[in-house]
């Protein structure tokens, strides 16, 4: 039974690892290109007004400089911009040198002296991810930042009225908090841009604080939304190189029809295409580039300042990161426009492609295409050059002169940028104005490029093919041939709309003739969010595209697009099998949060076995076997589906209402817009099915970590035996009552003039200590009685009658015999289930000791404390069973009732717990509390 148990719990670790280590390291290298600082960096502290360097004085607002710019705004009479940006979770405030030294390098090259002023915000390095207490503090002191800051700037004719906010992870979050406060007045900020930061949900709900401040801001954000449809909110995400956040967490809560307010994922946007991890999204150049470029496009000459106007922020943020279409933000050209009459310039193309490389020398050249007798035969057509610069190239002739053309309109604003090339995909339907399309491939500065066009079909050339099962564990596959006689394919494939499934995608292309192409772009395209992913190749090769989402599709209509922009007569060979790995690296990135539960669920009813084992038979079991016995889906995991089952019907929602109880946990929602769908969205069943796998892993956790607990122990114990006397008595480490009502009273005071994770991790401590003395007992006593002659042969696994008869007494067994052994074995067990148990509250309120802590310089009392509301029953649960022991409690009255209450528990737990994670302590407390009672009682 053991060895079934080991190899059962092994094999479930093994399953655990895979999805670890494919969360952690299954993603491409980081492809970021670093940023470099030219000149020392500087950070000038900015002076507060007294009233809030006292308020904050752990915080502090600084300008980032260089070389002569920081020489020059030493005394800071500022003139440029200003930009503030914000650390995360326990981020430092030099994090702006990457955005600080870029716009100083950029500014260098613009003309009439534009730049930036980069100011940083030093938020003492908090863990405001883990712990939310100080969240609300660093939105007042942002509030009290940002009005020092645009006092800098009032001896300018015309002064800023606004900031410009960068907020990296949970700076993001505070960023956006500062509109929930009562005197804020919203004109100070007008665009945020956030990096990796979690607006649908905390990442863990360790303390009360942290879900209180996010419901206030959704509240704030989706409430009024009306009234904050001026403010400009930019969301990106970090691919899936950012295990900390998931890029799913990332889109803003708001109505679909706000334009303002927009979310992507890093890999999405355009001349960056690299998935960055929670702190490269800081300094990845591609993405700061981005950032600086957006920055200097948002600028008002007239005022020098950044632009108010809405429409002017949203078509700047569209353009670097949504589309980079040719045109510059701003630029129209929808009116006619006169094209010089070179005859010799002009071909007209009769063949359904074109494709046409420069000559060295530079020429004029332009490509006219006949519309009138195409229209009925083709649906759309596409063009494609690696002729990267922002010039026009795609027109429609109004007035046609022979065979060129001389009034046009610029149809190129549709343009998107490839890393290989640009690409412009016209529907004909839309062209119903123009007789003809001509392309400008003209060269007149002798740089060589390539121009490719053809005439689609789009149902010709759109493929559909069905993902596998998930459950088809890579055994077989869904494979499409593609014979390109075109330079662009789509392949739907159908059912691939949930965050669960995870696949490898294989592109073969081979080439009947050799010779120079294009390379070719695969794309899987996300019809509901921004999180397209592109790989280009050469031709040609084989490839392997990993094929995942950050976000399900809320009505499970379609599914992702596999696009290929290919490489004429040249065959693609697309193959798409399950990977178990990555599908379990998905179930861990979206549901991680829940094996913590699992865990503690498996303790408490390996508790709860050890309890109903003492009272049956007076004597504890093996930890090992209790734990092993701990995972009981059957018992916890179905409950909880019937009662999510129940709470589908309305009566029975409408008994839950009145009954007061808050509502089910599960998951945070996996689609954008989560929070304008009041019902579950279809397609998240998942996460109830999934329930008994991540059920096995949390009790993995709890039987692997129980042994190491075990392993510690004996170790620790080994060092300690020579400072101990040997002890053969089963209440060595017991404390005498008077000295246990001294320490908890000390360790309840401490907990509320300091900090309560400190008293209880002092609590703890003690009661680790108990577990140490019995382990020392225990090894001394088996060494005396292997020497001393014995009385009575035992059988193996058989119980002394003795023993037995003698446990029934109040008086214990004497002090050198098998049965003092046996009782300070069970005494030892008894206390090895606590002692798992009891880490769990430690382990919880780990954030916020760590937080007092650093914080120690400024405060000695930790404010918020989200302990103070068990930290008094914690500690009388800690100290009282100490002194516990499996004759206390097989003697108790109250050990039937005890013993019934952990599973009813676990069930709650599950019910209650995934989305509030402190809510843990509570149900342990709750079990706890009756147990310590019966050794009183």
């Amino acid at each position: 039974m053991k060895l079934a148990a080991v190899a059962f719990y092994g094999l479930a670790a093994g399953l655990l690892a895979v999805g670890l280590r494919e969360l952690l390291t299954g993603f491409e290298e980081n492809r970021c290109s670093m940023t470099y600082m030219f000149e020392y960096p500087e950070y000038r502290r900015v002076a507060l007004p007294r009233r809030v360097a006292r308020l904050y004085p752990a915080y502090g607002l600084y300008l980032y400089g260089e070389g002569v710019y920081a020489q020059e705004t030493r005394a800071l009479k500022l003139t440029g911009a200003p930009v503030l940006f914000l650390p995360g979770n326990a981020g430092s405030y030099k994090q702006a040198r990457s955005l600080g030294s870029v716009a100083l390098r950029k500014a260098e090259t613009m003309e009439g002296g534009l730049h930036f002023n980069v100011f940083t915000v030093d938020f003492n390095e908090e863990l405001v991810a883990l712990y939310g207490g100080s969240l609300l503090r660093q939105t007042h002191f942002l509030h009290e930042s940002i009005k020092a800051i645009l006092r800098l700037y009032k001896h300018l004719k015309t002064p800023p009225q606004s900031v410009v906010l960068v907020g990296h992870s949970m700076g993001g979050v505070v960023a956006r908090a500062l509109f929930t406060l009562p005197r804020f007045n919203t004109n100070l900020v007008s665009l945020i841009i956030t990096q990796a930061s979690p607006h649908l949900a905390p990442v863990l709900a360790l303390d009360p604080y942290l879900l209180d401040f996010y419901s206030a801001v959704r509240q704030k954000w989706v409430n009024q939304a009306n009234k904050l449809r001026n403010v400009t909110v930019l969301s990106v995400g970090g691919g899936y190189r950012d295990y900390q956040v998931r890029s799913g967490l990332t889109s803003l809560p708001c109505p679909p029809g706000d334009p303002n307010k927009l979310s992507l994922v890093v890999t999405a946007v355009p001349r960056t295409w690299v998935s960055t991890d929670h702190l490269s999204i800081v300094w990845c150049k591609e993405l700061v580039l981005a950032t600086v470029r957006t920055f200097f496009d948002l600028i008002d000459p007239e005022t020098r300042q950044f632009t108010e106007n809405s429409e002017k922020k949203l078509a700047v943020l569209n353009h670097h990161f949504i589309k980079h279409p040719v045109r510059l933000p701003g630029e129209t050209q929808d009116t006619p426009v006169s094209i010089s009459d070179l005859p010799d310039a002009w071909s007209e193309v009769n063949t359904l492609r074109l494709a046409y490389s420069t000559p060295k020398e530079g020429q004029p050249k332009f490509f006219l295409f006949a519309l009138s007798s195409r229209r009925k035969a083709y649906s759309h057509f596409y063009c494609r050059s690696n002729n990267l610069e922002m010039t026009s190239w795609v027109y429609g002739c109004l007035q046609k002169n022979g065979s060129s053309c001389v009034y046009a309109v610029d149809l190129s604003k549709g343009t998107e940028l490839l890393p290989p090339y640009k690409v412009l995909t016209l529907r004909l339907s839309d062209l119903s104005s123009f007789t003809h399309l001509f392309v400008s491939a003209s060269n007149l500065n002798g740089k060589q490029f390539t121009v490719e066009c053809e005439w689609q079909r789009e149902e010709s050339q759109t493929l559909s093919v069905a993902v596998p099962h998930v459950l088809s564990f890579g055994l077989t596959s869904s494979d499409v041939t593609i014979n390109s006689s075109g330079l662009l394919h789509t392949i739907e494939l159908q059912h691939f709309h949930q965050v669960y499934q995870a696949f490898r995608i294989n592109v073969a292309s081979q080439c009947k003739v050799q010779k120079d192409r294009l390379p070719s772009v695969y794309r899987i395209k996300v019809p509901w969010f921004r999180e397209d992913s592109l790989t280009t190749v050469s031709v040609p090769s084989v490839t392997e595209i990993s094929g995942m989402l950050h976000t399900s599709r809320p009505d499970n209509t379609s599914g992702a697009l596999l696009q290929l922009h290919t490489a004429p007569n040249c065959q693609y060979k697309v193959s798409i099998r399950t990977s178990l790995p990555r599908v379990l690296g998905q179930i861990l990135r979206f549901c991680g949060h829940m094996v913590p539960v699992y865990t503690a669920v498996t303790l408490l009813l390996t508790c709860g076995g050890q309890v109903s084992f003492i009272l049956k038979s007076r004597r504890a079991a093996d930890m090992s076997q209790m734990v092993g016995k701990g995972l009981q889906p059957h018992k916890v995991n179905l409950p909880v589906y019937i009662l999510h089952i129940a709470l589908s019907c309305s009566c029975f929602q409408e008994v839950w209402s009145m009954l007061f109880l808050p509502s089910m946990d599960t998951l945070p929602p996996t689609f954008p817009d989560a929070t304008f769908h009041e019902e579950e969205a279809p397609g998240e069943e998942w996460v109830h099915l999934l329930s008994p796998l991540l059920y096995i892993f949390g009790a993995a956790v709890a039987y692997w970590g129980s042994t190491l607990l075990r392993l510690v122990i004996r170790l620790i114990s080994l060092v300690l035996a020579p400072l101990h006397r040997p002890s053969v008595s089963r209440d060595c480490g017991t404390l005498r009552l008077r000295t246990q009502l001294l320490i908890t009273l000390s360790l309840t005071v401490m907990g509320g003039t300091s900090c309560g994770a400190l008293s209880i991790f002092a609590s703890f401590l003690f009661h680790l200590y108990r577990v140490l003395r019995l382990q020392m007992t225990e090894r001394s006593l088996r060494h005396m009685l292997n020497l001393a002659p014995r009385k009575h042969k035992e059988a193996e696994n058989g119980i002394d009658p003795e023993c037995l008869s003698k446990s029934k007494e109040i008086s214990s067994a004497p002090l050198l015999s098998e049965c003092a052994l046996q009782e300070v074995r069970d005494d030892l067990q008894l206390h090895l289930c606590l002692s798992a148990l009891f880490t769990l509250p430690v382990m919880l309120s780990g954030p916020s000791l760590i937080h007092w802590i650093r914080n120690l310089r400024y405060s000695t009392q930790l404010n918020p404390d989200p302990c103070w509301p068990y930290i008094v029953p914690l500690i009388f649960v800690y100290m009282l069973l100490i002194n516990c022991n499996t004759l206390k409690l097989s003697n108790s009255k109250l050990l039937p009732l005890t013993s019934c209450l952990p599973l009813p528990l676990a069930i709650i737990m599950v019910t209650f717990s995934p989305l509030h994670l402190y809510r843990i302590t509570y149900f342990l407390l709750a079990s706890l509390v009756p147990l310590a009672l019966c050794c009183l009682l």
